[in-house]
C-alpha cells in the first residue's frame, strides 16, 4: 500500500500556513497542523489533522509532531496579548524544536523575519533571533526563510493601507516617510519554503520580492492603484502614532504597535541581497485594485477571537 509523505505545518489554517499547506496537498503530501484553534473549520479540500499547539505539555507535543518527515513553522506572535509575551513566544518555540528532536523530524523550514539580532532593542526581532539561534544550535536539518512584509490576498498592511485610503480623507505618514520596505508576494513566500524543504543542506535565505519602495512611496502607490483621493500627510511618529491607537480604539485591533514603528522607520524590511521571489506588488495591486482594501483585517480577530 502506498504512503505518502506527512508534513506538520503550524498555523495552517492562518495566513502564510494555509498557502504552504495548499502546495504541499498539491504536491502529494499528507499535512498535520498544530494550531491554537484546532476546532476552526479546515478551508482545504482534503483532510487536515489539527492538534493544538500544547507548550505546555511536552510528551503531547512530541506526539503530535510523530511520523513527520519535516515541520514547517510559522508560529510567532506580532504583539504581546493576552498573557502571551516575547519571551513566551521564544520559550513555545524552544519547547516545539526539542519535541522536533524527540519526534524523530528530519527537517524544519522556520518562518523568521529580515535582519534579526540577539542585539536589537525591539523584542520582535531579538525574539527571531534566538529562535533562529535554538533551530541552528539543534540536531535538525534546517532552513530558515527571513521575510519582510507578506502580502497577498488575507495580508494585513497593504490591504489595511488600502482602506485607510478609501475611508479617511487623510492618510498619516510616519516622519519623513523615506524608509524602505521590501514586500514579498505570500504565493512566493509558500514555495520558497516548501523548495528549501526538499533540501538537504542547511539554508538561511531571505524572502524578498524583486520592488524595493520608501514607506511614502508605497502609500502614494496603493492610492494611485484604487484611485484614492485621500490626501497624504507627514506627522511626527509620536502623533501618527496617536493618530493610530485612537484608530484602534474604532476597530477593536492593535494597528501598529511602537516596535513596528521603530523597526520600520529603521530599515529593517528589506535585504541587503538580491531578490529571491519574482512577483511584482505593483502588478499584484494592478490586478487586485477593486478587491483590496475594501474590509478592514484585524489581526486581534484573526488570531485570538
Amino acid at each position: 500500500m502506498e504512503t505518502f509523505e506527512l508534513n506538520v505545518v503550524t498555523g495552517a489554517f492562518s495566513h502564510l500556513g494555509r498557502y504552504i499547506t495548499q502546495r504541499l496537498l498539491s504536491t502529494g503530501k499528507r499535512v498535520r497542523t498544530l494550531t491554537s484553534r484546532p476546532a476552526r473549520e479546515s478551508p482545504f479540500g482534503a483532510p487536515v489533522d489539527a492538534f493544538p499547539f500544547n507548550f505546555d505539555s511536552p510528551d503531547r507535543l512530541t506526539e503530535s509532531l510523530r511520523g513527520a518527515t519535516t515541520l514547517y513553522n510559522t508560529y510567532w506572535i506580532r504583539f504581546s496579548h493576552g498573557g502571551v509575551t516575547f519571551d513566551r513566544a521564544v520559550e513555545n518555540s524552544r519547547r516545539l524544536i526539542r519535541a522536533a528532536e524527540e519526534a524523530g523530524i528530519r527537517r524544519i523550514v522556520h518562518t523568521s523575519i529580515t535582519n534579526p539580532s540577539l542585539e536589537s532593542p525591539l523584542p520582535y526581532f531579538k525574539g527571531k533571533a534566538l529562535v533562529e539561534q535554538a533551530i541552528t544550535q539543534s540536531k535538525l536539518s534546517y532552513a530558515i526563510v527571513r521575510p519582510t512584509v507578506i502580502f497577498g490576498p488575507e495580508g494585513i498592511l497593504i490591504n489595511n493601507i488600502a482602506w485607510l485610503l478609501r475611508t479617511f480623507p487623510l492618510f498619516p505618514v510616519f516622519g519623513s516617510g523615506g524608509y524602505p520596505l521590501q514586500p514579498v508576494f505570500v504565493e512566493d513566500m509558500a514555495a520558497l519554503a516548501v523548495s528549501v524543504g526538499q533540501k538537504e543542506e542547511n539554508v538561511l535565505m531571505d524572502a524578498v520580492g524583486p520592488e524595493a519602495y520608501t514607506f511614502d512611496g508605497l502609500v502614494r502607490l496603493i492610492a494611485s492603484r484604487i484611485n484614492s483621493r485621500a490626501r497624504i500627510v507627514h506627522l511626527s511618529p509620536g502623533l501618527a502614532f496617536i493618530l493610530a491607537r485612537l484608530l484602534g480604539y474604532a476597530v477593536k485591533d492593535l494597528v501598529i504597535t511602537r516596535d513596528e514603528v521603530k523597526g520600520l522607520m529603521s530599515g529593517l524590511l528589506v535585504s541587503h541581497g538580491p531578490p529571491t521571489a519574482p512577483t511584482l506588488l505593483s502588478q499584484w495591486l494592478e490586478r487586485n485594485a477593486s478587491s483590496v482594501g475594501k474590509k478592514y483585517v484585524s489581526d486581534l480577530r484573526r488570531h485570538y477571537r
